[in-house]
């Protein structure tokens, strides 16, 4: 755990214990948020190969799982109204619940490279902001209601140096904050922080989206059950061994990427998690990655044309879990399944985690080359790539 003083308005909670603190403004009413994408459906056991590999599988030559995370500095978000005044956003245990707060005008997210190692977060290589090295730690979700009675929740981390203090405090809002707006304080939640990340991380197709089954037939993804046999594109035909679902309020990260019928060769609209990796097979290398086969995150092909985020609403996202991290086909083109690692891992069913602890894990050669943020400008990164598969 990371050195904090704990101000003398919290200590009467901090020694009760407490997790959670809400503050209720009155009749105002709040939207909560829908919980986690990782709701179990169904599910079976497992077979070897899930375990570890699948943090090793498609990473390319970067090593461990790394997630990068557009943040604010917590000196972007400051009390105008209220006890802590004048002073940033903060860790939980100094955090006073019905204190009112302003995002800076002008103010900037930065890219915040995180690894992902089991349990334990740190800054990576490459990052803009905080410390190549340094831990990470997911302190709160803190949640602050506009003066419209709309709830959007903010993730705080907490970077630590060598000796455990605190080096820096960022914040990741999962819908879209503005600078004319107040934003009261209602509720800190210490306990869901990791769920909440692992929202963040996880890849999703939604309703609606057809996937290929091993004898060619094209299902949609709520039709789907476990047992049933999907075409991948490694492996052959491969059975379905858990399916999650969720419904979440689509702003934010948590809004879905749209990529247009045709925009890389699908035959429809796939409509993905921002996270969701596609897989491109090139014919001829675009993108200079060393080698013809490329995974780019939905979210990094948005040009506002062909690829856009749609905003508003709810959307019903789906996760399929097979054996092994696979590339199946949706809507006619290569994306891949579920990806388990530390993140997600803790919030699959008793019996799915404690098959991935007990089986045997096999060693496998990354193939796959992701494209990181910046790599390609997304106002052509959709054609560059469609153009490179020769198709």
């Amino acid at each position: 755990m990371y050195n904090v003083t704990v101000s003398r308005h919290n200590e009467a909670s901090v020694a009760a214990g407490r997790i959670v603190r809400v503050f209720v403004p009155g009749p105002s009413q709040i939207t909560p948020a829908k919980g986690s994408f990782l709701r179990k459906v169904s599910g079976k056991g497992m077979k070897a190969g899930i375990g570890d590999h699948m943090q090793a599988q498609f990473q390319g030559q970067m090593g461990l799982p790394v997630q990068s995370l557009a943040v604010y500095r917590a000196g972007a978000l400051r009390v105008t109204n209220g006890v802590n005044l004048g002073e940033a956003l903060s860790n939980a245990t100094e955090l006073e619940l019905a204190d009112a707060y302003h995002l800076r005008k002008h103010a900037n997210r930065g890219r915040l490279s995180v690894n992902v190692n089991g349990d334990k977060l740190s800054v990576s290589k490459g990052t803009e902001l905080g410390a190549e090295g340094h831990d990470l730690h997911l302190d709160c979700i803190a949640t602050f209601m506009a003066g419209s009675g709309n709830t959007i929740e903010v993730l705080v981390l907490v970077e630590t140096d060598a000796n455990g203090l605190i080096e820096d405090t960022f914040f990741l809002p999962f819908a879209p904050l503005q600078p004319d707006v107040e934003y009261v304080l209602v509720k800190v939640d210490e306990d869901t922080a990791r769920t909440r990340l692992a929202d963040v991380a996880c890849v999703a197709f939604t309703r609606g989206t057809r996937i290929t089954l091993a004898n060619g037939i094209q299902k949609p993804i709520e039709d789907l059950a476990v047992g049933d046999r999907v075409l991948t594109r490694d492996h052959g035909p491969q059975e379905v061994r858990w399916i999650g679902s969720q419904t979440v309020r689509a702003t934010g990260a948590f809004a879905p990427i749209v990529i247009r019928e045709g925009a890389l060769n699908n035959a429809h609209d796939l409509v993905v998690s921002p996270n969701h990796r596609i897989f491109i097979y090139q014919r001829h290398d675009a993108v200079r990655a060393g080698r013809a086969e490329v995974l780019v995150k939905a979210k990094l092909l948005v040009n506002g044309q062909n690829v856009i985020q749609a905003e508003g609403g709810f959307v019903d996202y789906f996760q399929l879990l097979f054996d092994t991290h696979e590339i199946i086909y949706a809507e006619g083109i290569a994306a891949e399944s579920m990806f388990v690692d530390g993140r997600v891992k803790p919030f699959l069913p008793e019996d799915v985690q404690a098959r991935i602890a007990s089986e045997h894990v096999y060693a496998e050669t990354p193939r796959a080359f992701e494209l990181r943020d910046g790599m390609l400008e997304p106002s052509v990164a959709a054609e560059v790539l469609r153009s490179a598969s020769g198709n």
